[in-house]
């Protein structure tokens, strides 16, 4: 049994859950406390009567904290590569590169901790004295979702405890492996009790908590609009601040002057990789007419030739998606696209067991042609190893059609020619523009975050992050 951590105590939950190997549905990685509201509100309590003293800690103190969380994260990269990959199926190699971005992310962060920044600026009026400076919010709610079980949690947790809040964590109930993991390196860091505290349980119990108590100060939510959009309205009733990552249905144009094997690669990357299970994935190809035929065929080309199987198995490329239901999901958006005229040209096929017979939740990754602007498959995010492909006339056609989509997290474009590269930058409607790159992969010390219903609030990671984590304060003083 895995405990939550409350008040630097680790305690029972009142239920359990079951952390199932998405590639060996046999292999039980463990059971997990489930919190209910009491708890949640023991955990808020903690946090609250924390945060007058680590809201004024030092700045050596958080960073000395950070860093050496941070260092440990990297010295058990392997380990905790491991059990990410076999709790959420991407391949190790991935998980193993997820886990080094988590021990990067609280590095960076342990830094900023020692550059808060601040402004001393002459009043307008003689003799007087203008200080800006940041401070902490107070306690954070975050809520993460189960596609990045320990870099996404990372890159909240760490610029919270950085700029000097209190946090209480509910990670996604899919993956609470690799979250307890993190709070127990957390927990043998130095926080004082109550300064970080681990609730896992059910959204509609603990994350009701932190939507509710007028003691949370803000919330950051990464997971689906539907549920954004629920962090908006009961936030927004009692004014508390609130950051949101929802989404996206992320466009990569490929245009007739495009290097083929560039564009094909960043394809396959953004669109399969982590099974297809990222925000960031490109699920709609908008490939102009001069080279639609022959980037289709290398698309089904590169496409046969990956290996679908273990996540931690050696040579694997795809692993499994994620549990029974976003399986069920994948599914029927091929049957839909299908159904609405779409010609399934690679892949799609559900594989009730990998190469040694294990069972798991198998999907070869598929490629639909033939498809419109206003089909379902190209407006709904699907998340999983399913991409469109939409044929454009020209550039011109190809950005309208990039913009056209409630998202705007990630676009990418695959071109040889510096004008339209440039133009694609400058009037993609994203957040994050990827030139001859795949639009899933980004650094961690640079801002995340996208417009329309991909994203509200400040933007995530890097110095941006000050935003949401701090407050500003302006002071006056005559001599």
């Amino acid at each position: 049994m895995f405990k939550n951590l409350i008040n630097g105590e680790w305690l029972d939950g009142h239920g359990v859950a079951r952390n199932i190997n998405p590639s060996d549905t046999r292999d039980l990685i463990g059971e997990y406390a489930q919190a209910d509201a009491a708890q949640a509100e023991l955990a808020i309590t903690a946090a609250t009567a924390a945060f007058p003293a680590w809201s004024l800690s030092t700045p050596q103190q958080r960073f000395d904290i950070l860093d050496a969380v941070g260092t440990e994260i990297l010295a058990r990269r392997a380990e905790l590569g491991d059990l990410l990959a076999r709790e959420e199926g991407k391949t190790l190699p991935e998980a193993i590169g997820e886990v080094v971005r988590a021990g990067n992310i609280f590095k960076f962060f342990a830094g900023e901790a020692l550059r808060p920044g601040g402004e001393s600026l002459p009043s307008v009026r003689p003799g007087v004295g203008v200080e800006v400076t940041r401070e902490a919010v107070g306690v954070v709610g975050l809520i993460t979702p189960w596609n990045f079980p320990i870099a996404i949690p990372a890159w909240k947790i760490a610029p919270a405890l950085a700029w000097g809040n209190c946090v209480v964590f509910k990670p996604a109930e899919l993956v609470p492996g690799s979250a307890w993991a993190l709070a127990e390196i957390l927990s043998r860091s130095g926080l004082p009790a109550g300064v970080f505290n681990l609730v896992m349980g059910r959204g509609s119990v603990v994350g009701e908590k932190l939507l509710n108590d007028p003691r949370i100060a803000a919330v950051s939510f990464t997971g689906s609009v539907a549920t954004g959009q629920k962090v908006a309205a009961a936030c927004t009733a009692r004014m508390a601040k609130f950051q949101l990552e929802m989404g996206g249905k992320n466009p990569m144009v490929v245009l007739d002057d495009a290097d083929l094997g560039v564009a094909v690669n960043a394809a396959v990357n953004s669109g399969f990789f982590s099974t297809g299970q990222r925000c960031t994935a490109s699920s709609r190809l908008i490939v102009t007419e001069g080279i639609h035929d022959r980037f289709v065929a290398a698309m089904v080309e590169k496409m046969q030739a990956l290996k679908v199987d273990d996540a931690r198995k050696a040579g694997t490329d795809i692993g499994p998606v994620v549990d029974a239901n976003q399986l069920g999901q994948d599914l029927d958006y091929i049957g839909i696209a299908q159904a609405d005229g779409g010609r399934l040209v690679q892949g799609g096929q559900r594989l009730e067991h990998n190469a040694d017979g294990a069972p798991g939740f198998y999907l070869t990754p598929a490629l639909i042609t033939d498809t419109t602007p206003d089909m379902r498959i190209n407006r709904e995010e699907v998340f999983g190893p399913v991409v469109s492909v939409l044929r454009a006339r020209d550039f011109e056609h190809a950005l309208a059609l990039a913009n056209d989509t409630p998202f705007g997290l990630a676009a990418g474009i695959a071109t040889t020619s510096l004008k339209h590269a440039t133009h694609f930058k400058r009037h993609s409607q994203a957040g994050m523009v990827m030139v001859n790159l795949p639009t899933a992969g980004v650094d961690y010390h640079v801002p995340f975050g996208g417009r329309k219903g991909s994203s509200y609030g400040p933007r995530e990671q890097g110095r941006h992050a000050a935003e949401f984590y701090t407050t500003v304060k302006t002071a006056y003083t005559q001599a």
